[in-house]
């Protein structure tokens, strides 16, 4: 296939999210003495990553807005271990919030993969991240330089996977649906999301998953390998 237009999705595609986020947290867990409170940093993290994950799937279907999301992941592992402060969560969120986009880690090979498809396609991001964050993090990283655009669900209100955020990117970036490649590490939001408008998509399956419920139009475990596929 002859593409024109890369889309990428962001946190732990490009971005190494799970990282920059584990660090930020641990900072933050010692800036204000979590271990008062806790057994240890990954008894903590394991109790707000748990709820975490469901907060954004609450998200996603509309249950819950971006900011009831914020105050209950960060409050909810305090209240798990007895703490209702909620004062302290806020200070919490605050800081963490606006120290994890100023994180710079990338997935392997990213910036070297970037450069060059760069030069030879038309980048965007497409992200269901929040838009007070998502700029940041690229800017930090370095990576900003290589897009044309960023599109992200906070534009419009509609998350990956819904049809509504993918004809939008298109539209936005005046992309065709033929020339156009989605790219990402979340099965259900960015593979199973762009094959259901059509769109084709590359699986950056880092986990090994094996249960795919179809074959993507490519799948790989290393973004290098977009180099032999683009």
């Amino acid at each position: 296939m002859s593409y024109k237009n890369l889309f990428f999705d962001l946190d732990d595609t490009l971005w190494a999210f799970s990282l920059n986020a584990r660090d930020t947290y641990e900072e933050m867990y010692w800036k204000y003495e979590y271990n008062r409170f806790f057994d240890s940093f990954e008894h903590y993290y394991s109790l707000y990553h748990h709820r975490n994950l469901e907060l954004w799937a609450e998200y996603a279907d509309g249950k819950v807005t971006k900011e009831e999301l914020n105050r209950q992941r960060y409050l909810y592992p305090l209240k798990a271990v007895g703490i209702c402060d909620s004062a302290l969560a806020k200070a919490y969120e605050k800081d963490a919030l606006a120290a994890i986009p100023t994180k710079s880690k990338l997935m392997p090979h990213a910036r070297e993969v970037l450069e060059y498809l760069s030069s030879k396609y038309n980048l965007y991001i497409l992200s269901n991240g929040f838009k007070e964050l998502q700029s940041h993090k690229m800017h930090s990283s370095g990576i900003d330089k290589y897009f044309k655009k960023i599109v992200l669900s906070d534009d419009i209100g509609v998350l990956k996977p819904w049809p509504e955020i993918f004809y939008f990117a298109l539209s936005a970036t005046q992309s065709e649906l033929k020339d156009s490649l989605m790219i990402g590490d979340s099965w259900e939001n960015d593979i199973a999301g762009a094959a259901g408008v059509g769109m084709h998509q590359v699986f950056y399956n880092l986990s090994g998953r094996m249960d795919l419920p179809f074959m993507p139009t490519y799948q790989i475990s290393d973004l290098k390998e977009l180099l032999d596929l683009l």
